[in-house]
This record gives C-alpha cells, structure tokens and sequence, in this order.
C-alpha cells in the first residue's frame, strides 16, 4: 500500500490549489496571468469616442496600412486586445497593419452617454474615417465585430464610401429576420421590438451585467459548459491560465451599457423595418442604403453562431448589389470568431491577408471566397443540423441540457404559420372594425388620421422628399402653422379652396391643413383648362407654390403661397393682393373660438377632383367617408404596415394617388416618400434609399421604368408591390418580370358612390378582382350603351347581368348619396344605387372586368364594341409597347380602329394580330389596326384617344391592316380598301 499516501497527498494537494486558485478567483475577479495590453496612444478624444492607436511609434512612416476595429456597442473596445499574442491588434500590427481601436466608453460613466443614438455612433465612425485618413494620408480599411460590423456597413453607405479601401465584419447580421436567434418567428420577434422600443427601452437603459446576461442566455448550454469545465480545472493553474484572459473578459470585464435611445433606434430600424435589407434608413435626418456601397466587402461567418446566423450575415449579398463582397467561414460560433485559438490562427490573419491582398501586398487569402446568396426557407438559418450537433452535442452530454430548447425550437416552427396569420389579423381586423363603425356623424378626416399618428408615434417617420425625413411631429407642427396662417386670411371650414401645387411637401402639408381646418380641398391638376377648373370646383382662393403662382394670378382669385424651399422668390406685381403665408408668424396669430381640429365628418365634402371624361371636364365630390374607405381599404388590400415606404410617381392631384396611395400609407401607418417626377435614374437610387416597398403608379406609367434598358436595379430591390388603377395587361405582364418578385395590386375606385374593386390576389392580370371588405355591395345591371338606356325586365325592375354579360358598374348609395339623389327601385322596390361611368362584366369565379367607359363605346353597325379586350389583347404581344381602340365615324356608324406602338427595332405581321385577338369574339375585334410612331399621353400617364379618333381613317400602308372575316385575320390596308370604307363603311369589309 506504498501508493496510498500518495494518493492521498495528490488530493490534499489538489483540494488546497483548489482553494488558492478559488480565492484568489474571489478576490481579484480571475487569476493573475501578468499579462499587459498591447500599447496605444489615444489620438484623438471626442464626447462620442476615444480613438487609440496601437504601436503608434512604429507607425509613423505610414508604409502600414490602417485599419479601424470597431466593437459593438455592448463590448468593451478591448475584445480587439485580450491577449497581445492572440488578439486583433496584435496580430494584424505584426502583420504590417496599423491598427487603431474605437471607444465608445460606457454611457453610464460618459457626460450625456445614456441619452447616446445609434446615429450618433455611425456619424462618429464616419468623423473616425476622416481622422484617420488625415493622420495617415491612406484609405481606411473599416472593420467591426457584430453589431459593430453593422455600424460599418451603415458608416460606409451613409459616407458612400469615401476615403474607404474596404469593410471588414465578424458576424455582423444584416438580414435580421432572416434567422432570428432561437428560431424566434419574425411575427413574434418584431412585434416584441416594436413593443420594446416604444415603450421600454424610451424609459429604461442597458446595464453592462444585463447585456453580458442576455448573451449567455441566448446560448445557455455553452455558458453552464464553460463554467464547469473552468471549476473542474480550478487545480490546475497552468491549464487555466492560455485562456483566462479570455474568460474573464466575456464573463466580468467585457460588458458595457447600452443607452435606451440607442437600442431603441436599433430596434426599430433594424429589427422591426428590416431596413439594412430594404433602405430608407434613418442617420441624422438623412436616408441611407447599404445598396450604395461600392468598396469591396469582406465577412466573416460563423458556421455555428446562433446570434449572427450564416443566412442573416450572407444578407450583405443581397443588400449591396453594387460591391465585391466575399466571405470567409470558419467552425465558429459568435464570440469564437474574434476571441480565442479560432480568432488567432484563423480571423486575424485571414483578415491581415485581406488588407495586404486589397493593397497590392500579397496574394488574395485562400480562406476568401465570393459570396453568393441564395433565399432560403423561413425555417433555415444557414446553420445546419450537423454543424449544429457536431458542435454543440458533447456540451450537451456532458451537462445533461437541451431538451427543453429542443422542444421550443420544435413548437416555435410549428407555431409560425399560425402566428405569422395572427400578426396580419391584427393589422386588418381593426382596419376593418373601424371602417365598419363610421357612420354619417362619425369625425373621420386626413387631417385627424395625420393627428392620431402623430400622438401615437410622434418620432415616427411621416414622409421622405430629397433625402430628408419628416417625422409625424414635425409634420403635424406644420400643418398647425399653415392653418394658422389660413384662419388668418379667412380661410373656414366647408369653404372650397384651389391648391395648384407640384408634388412636394407643401402640398401635401396645404391638403392636410385644409383637412384640418374643415375646408374643401379642389385639386386643380395644372392644365390648360384651369380657368374651367376654377369655376366647376367653385373656387375663389387657391393655393399656389412659386411654381405655379403665374398661373394662379391670372384666375382672378385670391392666391396663397405655399413653400418653395429657402431660395424662394415670388414672381408678383408689386401692388399684387396675393399673400405669402410663409411671411405669416403662427404664434401672432389667434385662434378664432369656432375652430376645432379636424371637424370633417363622414358624411361630409372632403375633396372635389377634377377630370376628363367623355371629352367634358367634370367634377367628382369626394366625401370624407368615400376617402377613409379608400385610405382603410387600400392599407387593407395591400397589407400596408410600419415597415413599409410607399412610393408615389404620380401626382398628388390624380385621384388614385389621394385617395388610395396617400390614404392607403396613412391608414396603414407607412412612411410616404415622394419624388419629384418620373425618372428612372431618380427612381432607381430613391428606391433603394428610401428603402421603398410599395410603389404607387397610374395607368401607363410603368412603361417609362419597363422599356429603360439600363435601370439600375437588380434582383435585390426591394420593392414588393406595385398598386394603383389603369394598368394595361400587357404592362402589368412586363413589370412583374423585370421587378420580379414584385406584384401588382389593380384597383378600380369610382369617384362616384364608393365602389372599391381590387386584384388583390393578382392571379388574373387584367382583372380589376372584387369588392374590398367595408365597401359598398356592387351589381352590374343590363345596359344598351348604344342608345344610353337600362334593360328591364317583365316587372320593370333593371335587370342584373349573369355571368359573362356586359353592363352598367353600380354600386349600392351610402346614406348620404341615398338622400341627395341616388338612383332608387333599380333592383328592387325602394332600393337606392349609384351608377359608375363604367361597364364592366364578371367571370365564373367572381372576379369583376372592365370593358370600357360607357360613353366611349364603339358604336358599330353590329352592335357596341368594348376597347378594353382590345387593348388588352393587343398588349399581350411582347413587341407591343402601348395600345388604345377607338370609334371613328364613316357615315351614320363607327368603325372599331385600334392603334398601337412598338418596342424600339421590333415589327409586326398579320399573323400576330390574328393570333393575339383570336380569342376575342369575331364581332369584339377591331376592324382596323395600325402602328402609329406614338400615343399622347395625360399628365397622369393615361392614353388620350381624341387626336387619334379626330384624325380620322388609319392612312394605308405596310403597318396597318383590316379585318377580314371571311379569311378570319387581317390583311394589309390599302387605299382601295380605305376608299371602298368611305363610300360603303362597314358593308365594305364584310363584302
């Protein structure tokens, strides 16, 4: 028994190195390991930072690149230096880097630090950039750790890159719910940061030990695994030592505080918008797009980080279209990537290589790859199963948990589907609850919709112009000014007043002040028949911007001048009466004892439209009730949220744009971004750096974005849907494949009563789909557009049209048309109707098509002849750019005349048209088709017909052709057949 005392001094010993090992642990924190940091010199100190740089004196040649490392805001800036011999900036400074080191500091011991942003850590990165660039005359090589990577990508693209030689990240998600830690479901994980950033985090702070608790607990089985292997080997100093620097820093030393604002910024931009995907974030008032970097990108990937998951760091790809971008993977997981063995023999060097390889230094790393992105099903987060298992299955072994995770990740996928249907439920249910209680009393206005955002979310984003954002405060403080400044030139409520304005903040500003004060808005769209306008809408005071004041002069009414910006100069006679109301001073002006905020009630005008129909100027009276349901009806249809920009081409005066596109962003509580005309260079840098998702168009408008060749948006837009009215089938056809995956979401509003049809499903192009939930119930009744008549049946009652039969659009009046002059027993005894100006037919399935105006009609011999299935048939040719049919009159009949126009280098045969039209009735096809050089176009992009129709006869030749229906196709116009029309009309071609 020799070996007994041994053993029994092995375990004395054991036990009292043990206990020297665990008080000197209690006592200091850790054990004493003699190790020093790297050196540094802070170079330059801010309120916002300190920049150090390491081995300053051996840098002074500046033959050494720089780089800048970045640590999230949660992370002591020293992750980059916890072992001189392993960290970051030892490595790299041996490699020939000059490496320099952000601190932030901790915002509970920094003057103002709890009241931090997260811009004003992405504008003082920017501010590093250039500092560094100044003491070293070289481009900076810009690089960060997980959130800190993300304030580099978003320092990069709010910079555009200047004096960048390229970004650097470790773990830095960019798709955050792509894969969300712990498989939260998106539903659930934005909701929660909405919640949290409205109402926790505008109140409360990070400390330093809650951020080092909340990380441990997002991968609790590698925390209870570390812990119990460092007390397992608490006798063995020696074991302990290589990684004590490590320990200590991610278990006590290495945690900073979190200021609320920053977090809820974080939140809410990042988590809840998703916008490092989509753009349109927010940085000092500023609009920014990770589209628009164009250095080259290089990012590290955990193959096991379970907090910047492989899919949500890969987002890069996507999000930056225009840069290089590469990747370098390594068996990792979060905190791997840039402490510890893995960091030391794999990042840092791999990342010195980078540098030396972007500088001409060296060769590129064999560790970088190309990235490439692929969409990956919601439940995949890159991390694969026998990645996860290889990894994390001895930890588990050996401490005996897991399970319970297990089942949460297995319950979290299949609770998604069931939770993403609950988050749209209760985006639309309350839409429609709300739509449903207006009654004729109820006060329902644009006006209040803008106020009730305002209280709800007053740093909420309202609406973006040039590059600027508008918050909803900011918005509804000027609208308070304007109408003060109208109350004092005598403006009242249900007075009708013009606004002869461009599309542009003001605009929308003078319709919501107006809304606000009770007044009717006229929309006088800036024509040549301005002075009818004026006199249809019955108005005696408009409101004008310097563009447009000449115009408004001339009328003979009072002008008011709105905006125009700081530069503005007014072009007025000096004894002129109009009034500036920028020159007017709000707080002077006292508030009349009548005036009550947003009086408008349901039932009441809101809004008096002005277009062409049948050739007649005509105005349509717009209540407040008819707008709301547009505004609830299109949120609804088309899913409109708070993450959502929705952008408007068209102009603020077309009836689509104000009562779906503006209406439909209030009520769904998007941001509205407006632009200043259609452009596709502006278009395609607007949308992504407004992050634009919804973009709103009117009738052919598309074709000018569709047909430019070289539009500089990729696969990676972000837009999701298109919505708006007057879309031809063909130009949907094309604008879903080149903004694809885009949809397209068609409606048809009526200015008359409140029909609200939509495509929603987008199923069948061309159709404009059903009702909306809350609108008014429809019918289409059999109608005679030849002789403008009802057809009724044995009882005298109009008679409803089946499936498949053409008839009047109309829709069942609301309380207040029914008192003021609806149609009444149409269908019934005592029944009240409105009728649209529309004919329309409905399918099998429901769906509602329409087929042209009822009184732009062809009214040939044998019978009426609808353009819209022309037209719609014609589109259908991919060579075909635009079409119109129209009538024009040979004798005492009309001959049904389509027109169209080519793609650039394309023609046309017989056989096309034939094959096209083929599934029209024979009766519903053109007689005469002809390719002309263009189609004049409204202001609101809507074909115009009149020159053609008043032009008469298509002229023969090679690109016209007549129908034939003996041969069933078209043959070649000649001028003897044109001569044989004009003596025998339509007799002529059916022998």
């Amino acid at each position: 028994m020799s070996w007994y005392p041994e053993v029994l001094n092995g375990s004395v010993r054991r036990v009292v190195a043990t206990a020297q090992n665990g008080l000197e642990v209690i006592r200091l924190g850790g054990l004493e390991t003699e190790a020093r940091p790297s050196q540094f010199r802070v170079v330059e100190r801010e309120p916002m930072f300190r920049l150090r740089r390491y081995f300053a004196d051996e840098a002074t040649d500046g033959s050494r690149p720089p780089i800048v490392l970045v640590p999230p805001m949660m992370m002591s800036a020293d992750v980059y230096d916890v072992a001189q011999d392993q960290g970051a900036v030892g490595v790299l400074h041996a490699m020939g880097l000059d490496p320099w080191v952000v601190d932030f500091g901790s915002p509970d011991s920094e003057d103002g630090g709890w009241n931090r942003t997260l811009a004003d850590h992405v504008v003082a990165i920017s501010d590093i950039i250039d500092r560094v660039h100044e003491h070293t005359g070289r481009d900076v090589h810009l690089a960060g750790y997980s959130q800190g990577g993300m304030f580099c990508y978003q320092a990069a693209a709010y910079r555009r890159c200047k004096n960048l030689a390229s970004v650097i990240t470790f773990g830095a998600p960019v798709d955050t719910l792509a894969a969300l830690p712990l498989g939260i479901p998106e539903g659930v994980a934005t909701r929660a940061a909405d919640f949290l950033a409205d109402h926790v985090f505008t109140r409360l702070s990070i400390a330093g030990w809650m951020a080092r608790t909340g990380f441990q607990l997002l991968d609790p089985v590698k925390t209870a695994k570390s812990r119990l292997d460092f007390l397992r080997q608490l006798h063995d100093r020696e074991a302990l030592l290589p990684r004590e620097q490590q320990r200590r820093f991610l278990a006590t030393e290495g945690w900073v505080a979190w200021s609320g604002p920053a977090v809820a910024e974080l939140l809410k931009q990042f988590i809840v918008h998703n916008r490092m995907m989509s753009g349109g974030f927010v940085i000092q008032e500023r609009l920014v797009t990770l589209a628009e970097l164009s250095c080259p990108i290089l990012a590290f990937v955990g193959e096991v980080d379970d907090i910047g998951q492989p899919v949500a760091v890969r987002g890069i790809r996507k999000a930056a279209p225009r840069a290089e971008v590469f990747e370098s993977t390594l068996r990792a997981g979060h905190f791997g990537l840039v402490v510890g063995s893995a960091a030391a023999t794999q990042t840092w060097p791999t990342a010195g290589e980078w540098v030396r390889w972007r500088e001409g230094l060296g060769p590129r790393p064999e560790t970088v790859d190309e990235m490439t992105y692929e969409d990956q099903p919601a439940t995949e987060t890159g991390v694969s199963v026998s990645d996860r298992i290889l990894h994390t299955g001895a930890s588990i072994a050996e401490v005996g948990v897991g399970i319970t995770r297990g089942v949460l990740d297995i319950t979290s996928h299949t609770m998604r589907g069931t939770r993403e249907l609950s988050a749209e439920a209760i985006r639309v249910l309350p839409r429609l609850a709300r739509l449903g209680q207006i009654q004729p009393h109820t006060t329902i206005s644009l006006g209040k919709l803008l106020a009730e955002a305002g209280a709800k979310s007053p740093k909420g984003e309202c609406f973006l112009f040039d590059d600027r954002v508008y918050t909803n405060e900011a918005v509804n403080t000027r609208i308070d000014n304007v109408v003060r400044g109208l109350i004092s030139t005598g403006v009242r409520p249900a007075e009708r007043i013009g606004v002869l304005m461009e599309t542009r903040p003001s605009a929308l500003i003078a319709i919501a002040a107006l809304s606000r004060i009770g007044a009717v808005v006229v929309m006088l769209p800036p024509t040549a028949d301005l002075s009818a306008s004026v006199r249809l809408g019955g108005v005696q005071t408009i409101i004008t911007d310097p563009d447009n004041l000449r115009s408004a002069t001339s009328l003979g009414v009072d002008v008011l001048v709105l905006g125009g910006g700081e530069s503005r100069v007014l072009d007025t006679e000096p004894n002129s009466a109009t009034i500036d109301l920028e020159k007017i001073d709000p707080s002077k002006v006292k508030l009349p004892a009548w005036y009550r905020p947003n009086p408008g009630r349901a039932q009441e005008l809101a809004f008096v439209l002005l277009s062409r129909s049948g050739g007649h100027l005509e105005a349509k009276h717009i209540t407040n009730h008819r707008w709301a349901l547009s505004a609830f009806g299109t949120a609804t249809a088309a899913n409109l949220g708070r993450g959502d920009t929705v952008y408007s081409i068209a102009p603020l005066y077309h009836s689509s744009v104000l009562l779906a596109t503006l209406g439909g962003a209030i009520a769904g509580g998007s941001r509205i971004a407006l632009t200043r005309g259609l452009d596709p260079a502006q278009f395609a840098a607007e949308v992504h750096r407004y992050g634009v998702t919804v973009v709103a168009y009117t009738w052919t408008m598309m074709r000018e974005l569709v047909n430019c060749e070289d539009l500089p948006i990729g696969p990676g837009h972000p837009i999701r849907l298109f919505i708006g009215s007057g879309m031809p089938r063909g130009l949907w056809l094309r604008t879903m494949e080149r903004f694809e995956p885009a949809q397209v979401l068609e409606f048809y509003a009526s200015t008359e009563g409140a029909v609200v049809l939509a495509n929603v499903s987008g199923a069948k192009p061309g159709s404009k789909g059903r009702p909306l939930p809350g609108s008014t119930p429809v019918r289409i009744a059999a109608y005679d557009p030849i002789r403008g008549e009802y057809l009724v049946d044995e009882q005298g009652l109009v008679r409803e049209c089946g499936v498949g039969e053409v008839g009047l659009l109309l829709g069942h009046a609301t309380h207040n048309e029914a008192i003021s002059g609806a149609m009444r027993g149409v269908f019934g005894a005592g029944d009240a109707w409105v009728p649209t100006e529309h004919l329309f037919t409905m399918d099998a399935d429901g769906d509602f098509w329409m087929m042209d105006e009822k009184d732009a009609v062809v009214r040939a011999k044998r019978g009426p002849v609808f353009g819209q299935p022309i037209v719609d048939a014609l589109g259908g040719i991919e060579r075909v750019d635009n079409a119109v049919a129209y009538g024009v009159a040979v004798g005492d009949e009309e001959l049904a005349v389509a027109a169209l126009t080519l793609l650039p280098d394309s023609s046309l045969s017989a056989v096309d048209l034939a094959d096209a039209l083929a599934n029209l009735d024979p009766a519903q096809r053109p007689d005469l088709i002809h390719v002309v050089p263009e189609i004049a176009i409204s202001n609101s992009y809507r074909p115009r017909r009149s020159a053609l129709k008043a032009a008469g006869l298509p002229k023969p030749g090679v690109r016209s052709w007549y129908y034939d229906p003996e041969k069933d196709g078209y043959r070649r116009l000649t001028r003897a057949v044109i001569a044989e029309l004009k003596e025998q009309g339509s007799r002529a071609l059916t022998g």
